[in-house]
């Protein structure tokens, strides 16, 4: 598996604008952008392989997945908040970052990798249902299902980990 992934997915991993995705904290607890992109993309290409999928399918898909927040911005920065302080109501909350980061990271991915239609249809939707973009290949629903697993996963790993913390300084003695 390694080699295959790696042969797949390294000029991805090596891309300065992709190597920058280290420093975008993403899900909490310290994990970053490029964690949760890699993560995704090593469950996308299992599930593919898993499900039998021809050769170019599971490379398709796997690289969607890598890219699939590859949106290049910190959403909890004050500039983003600036950005949305402009809009009110139903205007600020379809410019919230759950609902556009996938069409961000689809353009500018598309900018800097060669991705086919499927590919970026598969980025634009990895937000369903919280997007307004619906998965309409294969790749898209593996990406999404990726996605969610790997999330799911990190978002427990940081409620865990201030509810351990939190238990902590309540049952510690002063």
């Amino acid at each position: 598996m390694q080699s295959e992934f790696k042969q797949m997915t390294d000029d991805i991993l090596n891309h300065p604008l992709f190597m920058e995705t280290r420093c975008l904290m993403h899900h909490g607890n310290g994990n970053t952008v490029y964690d949760h992109s890699l993560s995704t993309a090593i469950t996308a290409y299992s599930i593919a392989k898993k499900l039998g999928l021809s050769q170019d399918m599971v490379e398709s898909t796997t690289r969607a997945a890598l890219l699939h927040d590859f949106f290049g911005y910190d959403w909890h920065d004050d500039w983003f908040k600036d950005y949305l302080s402009q809009y009110s109501g139903w205007q600020r909350f379809k410019r919230m970052h759950a609902f556009v980061h996938g069409d961000i990271a689809a353009e500018r991915a598309k900018e800097h990798f060669n991705l086919t239609d499927r590919q970026i249809k598969a980025i634009k939707s990895h937000m369903f249902p919280v997007c307004f973009s619906f998965p309409t290949n294969c790749e898209a629903w593996i990406v999404t299902l990726s996605d969610k697993i790997v999330a799911s996963r990190e978002i427990g790993q940081t409620v865990g980990s201030y509810v351990s913390t939190l238990f902590k300084k309540l049952v510690t003695p002063k």
